[in-house]
């Protein structure tokens, strides 16, 4: 069913943004803006050789948000018309303590981004999407023996949006993802062990000419089969290496959220006072960078108008400064990084990371294995919990192998990393040259955003390994 306070085209979209911030800005603010966001998405899901769901939707609609001192006023409405917005400004400025008088503006129009090359993947015929993701299913069923069950999700999601600021600033952003999961289960009499792998990006469905599918369903299925093999996983203090493809997760959950400014402004980060301090060894540098094309996190313009970036946030084991949007950007007197973001218009944006790594040392990966006379090599991070007040962590791990004399051996079970985000950071003491990459979802603050983490081959030599 149609909406039927949608604007035609985008091209109505500043005049009626601008027609609510006048009002908001004449409540009095330290900034105001209004997001306006249109958003398609398609999904699919393959379970056990079964279409389950196929569905497509969409989001419409604006927020507006108002900033005053330490008090932020935010609204949405799915009425995107001169009269709706201007009626949920209005709103706001009670809201605000404050009347509802304009104040004119100047402009600045920045170009829409508009990307060439994309194709659209609810231009994709439906027919075409599901053998993609057949492709997948059908390659972790053949990958062994063994393999009892598996689920494909593919997705694609289309989302053009707009952001007028208080400073009479204004910019279009339009924003094209695809990914693909696979989840592989294998069985062999009373062992259950399950394989996942995933890929896709910030790309169109041409993603899938330059990347096949079937190779993501055949890496799970051979993970999961591969698995039934593991041993018991030693317990105690060990070197671990961490592998490229491991593709991030400590630095996000351990190290990346612990920087998000609005974290260590409440006091709730270890690194809230470590600013031009030492907070890890000098091999390590961290950065996000919302620049890098095709990234899941990437972009032109963060959700409050500010451009793309990359933020060196530790350089060579210094603290350099923390992740920001414009609210924690005033607050600390320095630039927004252009980390504001938020999962759609009915949410106020918050500072989140965007591509978040460790950056390549110069160190040969195979070189690093061969260092190890006895530890564990992880390929494969899983889920875990994180104290991002103190950095204290414990962490699942989904694929391990045992290194002995130099070489990777046996997998290993049941496997969990324990240890401390500012402790782990000052004793790693091997950087490889390489950089493996992850994709997910970030949660926090009950919103969800596209993230990528990144980070080359590591070794710690001594961390708490729980079998």
């Amino acid at each position: 069913m149609p909406n039927l306070d949608k604007p035609a085209t985008t091209a109505a979209w500043p005049d009626l943004a601008f027609a609510a911030l006048k009002i908001l800005t004449g409540a009095g603010c330290d900034f105001a803006d209004v997001y306006v966001e249109d958003t398609v998405s398609g999904r699919i899901k393959i379970e056990n050789g079964q279409l389950d769901q196929l569905t497509q939707g969409g989001e419409f609609g604006a927020g507006l948000r108002l900033v005053r001192g330490d008090r932020t006023f935010f609204a949405c409405t799915n009425d995107v018309t001169l009269e709706g917005l201007q009626a949920v400004a209005r709103e706001l400025a009670l809201a605000a303590g404050q009347g509802s008088a304009e104040q004119a503006m100047d402009r600045r129009l920045a170009s829409a981004s508009e990307r060439s090359g994309i194709e659209r993947p609810g231009s994709v015929p439906w027919e075409k999407r599901i053998r993609v993701a057949q492709s997948a299913e059908n390659a972790a069923r053949g990958a062994g023996a063994h393999l009892k069950q598996v689920t494909v999700f593919l997705g694609g999601n289309e989302q053009r949006v707009g952001i007028a600021r208080s400073d009479g600033f204004w910019c279009e952003d339009e924003r094209t993802h695809v990914v693909l999961w696979v989840n592989a289960v294998a069985q062999a009499g009373d062992l259950i062990q399950t394989g996942f792998e995933s890929c896709g990006g910030a790309q169109g469905w041409e993603y899938f000419r330059e990347h096949d599918a079937a190779e993501t369903g055949r890496l799970a299925g051979a993970r999961a089969e591969r698995l039934l093999t593991a041993r018991l996983a030693p317990a105690g203090r060990g070197c671990v290496v961490l592998a490229a493809e491991a593709g991030g997760t400590m630095i996000h959950e351990a190290i990346g959220h612990a920087l998000e400014a609005d974290l260590a402004q409440k006091g709730l980060s270890p690194f809230g006072d470590q600013v031009g301090k030492l907070v890890a060894g000098e091999l390590i540098s961290v950065a996000d960078d919302a620049t890098l094309p095709g990234w899941r996190g990437s972009f032109k313009y963060d959700d409050e108008g500010t451009p793309a970036q990359k933020t060196l946030l530790v350089d060579r084991g210094v603290l350099r400064g923390f992740m920001h949007d414009r609210i924690t950007a005033l607050r600390g007197n320095v630039a927004p990084s252009g980390n504001g973001r938020r999962q759609s218009y009915a949410y106020r944006p918050i500072p989140r990371m965007t591509n978040t790594m460790i950056l390549p040392g110069t160190d040969d990966p195979q070189a690093i294995i061969r260092s190890v006379a006895k530890g564990v090599y992880i390929v494969r991070m899983g889920g875990g919990q994180v104290n991002t007040v103190n950095g204290d962590f414990v962490f699942e791990i989904n694929e391990g192998y045992l290194i002995e004399n130099g070489r990777i051996t046996d997998p290993v079970l049941g496997t969990t990393l324990i240890g401390n985000a500012s402790e782990v950071l000052k004793i790693i003491d091997r950087v490889a040259a390489d950089l493996g990459r992850g994709l997910g979802t970030c949660g926090k603050d009950g919103q969800g955003v596209p993230v990528a983490d990144a980070q080359p081959t590591l070794r710690i030599p001594e961390i708490t390994i729980g079998g």
